[in-house]
C-alpha cells in the first residue's frame, strides 16, 4: 500500500497557559495542505524502515513511523512489514511532516490488516506519538485545543487560494521556542477571527511564537514582511517555525513572490 502523508499549516496559534505536566494548552486551527511525503508499507519477513529523499537525522527505532508500527504491533500483534518513506516535507519547519508520517502509518496498518479501529481510537494512539499527530488521522481543517489534541469543527475554507511556503535553511527547536513564550489568553476568540475574510486576518490572527522566534531569527520576520509586500493577503509563521507562509489570490502572484526567495526552499501550492 502507498499513501501520501501531507503537511499542515497553523492558522493562528495562541499559547494559553502552561500546564502542571510541563506541556502548554494552545488554541490553533490546523489546516491540511497538499505538500506530501510518500509512504509505502508491504508485508515482509522482518520489520524494516528505509528512508529516501531529505535526510532523516535519527536512528530507525526513534523515527515516528517505526514508533507508530511498534505501537500497533504491541497492541494488536500485527506481523512484520517493510516500510519505505520518501521525505519531501522539510523537517524542523512547523509543517508537521513527521507527525503526518506517523498518523498515516497507523491508518495504513489499520487498513492493511483489517483491524477495524475507529478514527477516535487511532487519534488517541497517534496522540501518544506527538501532540499534533492525532490531527492527521482526521486530516481536515480543525480547531485544536488542549496540547493540540482536542478537536472541534471550524468554518474555514481556503479553496481557490494559493499558498507560498518559504523555508530557510535553519530550523527551530520546538522545546526552545515554548520556553521563550509567556502564555496568555487571547484578546479575541480564534474562531471569531477565522470566520472573517482572509484579507481581514492581518493584525488579528497571530502566532504567539513569532515575537521570540523572530527576535532570534530576524530573517523570518523579513520573509513575512516581503510576502505581505508581494501581495499576500495574509502571512505568518507556521507552528514554531521555521516555515513562513503567505496566502495569495492567484498562482501568478505566489510564483512571482517565490522567484524573489532564491536562497530558500519554496513551495507554491494551489489549495
Amino acid at each position: 500500500m502507498i499513501t501520501f502523508p501531507n503537511a499542515k499549516i497553523n492558522l493562528g496559534l495562541n499559547i494559553v497557559e502552561r500546564r502542571a505536566d510541563g506541556y502548554h494548552n494552545i488554541e490553533t486551527v490546523f489546516y491540511p495542505i497538499p505538500l506530501t511525503d510518500v509512504l509505502e508499507i508491504v508485508p515482509a519477513d522482518e520489520v524494516s524502515l528505509t528512508c529516501y529523499g531529505n535526510a532523516v537525522d535519527c536512528p530507525q527505532e526513534k523515527n515516528l513511523v517505526m514508533k507508530a508500527y511498534r505501537l500497533m504491533q504491541k497492541r494488536y500483534g500485527i506481523p512484520p512489514v517493510a516500510m519505505h518513506l520518501y521525505k519531501h516535507i522539510p523537517d524542523g519547519a512547523g509543517l508537521g511532516g513527521g507527525s503526518s508520517d506517523a498518523a498515516h502509518t497507523l491508518v495504513m496498518l489499520n487498513r492493511m490488516f483489517d483491524l477495524g479501529i475507529a478514527d477516535e481510537e487511532l487519534a488517541a494512539m497517534a496522540a501518544k506519538l506527538g501532540a499534533d499527530c492525532a490531527f492527521f488521522v482526521y486530516n481536515r481543517p480543525l480547531m485544536a485545543t488542549g496540547i493540540g489534541d482536542v478537536f472541534s469543527l471550524v468554518d474555514v475554507d481556503l479553496k481557490g487560494k494559493t499558498l507560498l511556503l518559504v523555508k530557510p535553511p535553519m530550523g527551530v527547536d520546538t522545546r526552545t521556542a515554548y520556553s521563550r513564550v509567556n502564555p496568555q489568553a487571547p484578546d479575541m476568540p480564534l474562531t471569531d477571527i477565522i470566520s472573517r475574510p482572509v484579507q481581514a486576518w492581518d493584525g488579528l490572527l497571530v502566532n504567539d511564537f513569532e515575537p521570540s522566534v523572530f527576535a532570534a531569527l530576524p530573517q523570518l520576520w523579513l520573509i513575512k514582511a516581503h510576502l505581505l509586500d508581494a501581495g499576500a493577503q495574509y502571512a505568518a509563521m507556521s507552528g514554531s517555525g521555521s516555515t513562513v507562509f503567505g496566502i495569495f489570490d492567484s498562482d501568478k502572484l505566489a510564483e512571482n513572490a517565490a522567484d524573489t526567495f532564491a536562497d530558500y526552499a519554496t513551495f507554491v501550492l494551489s489549495l
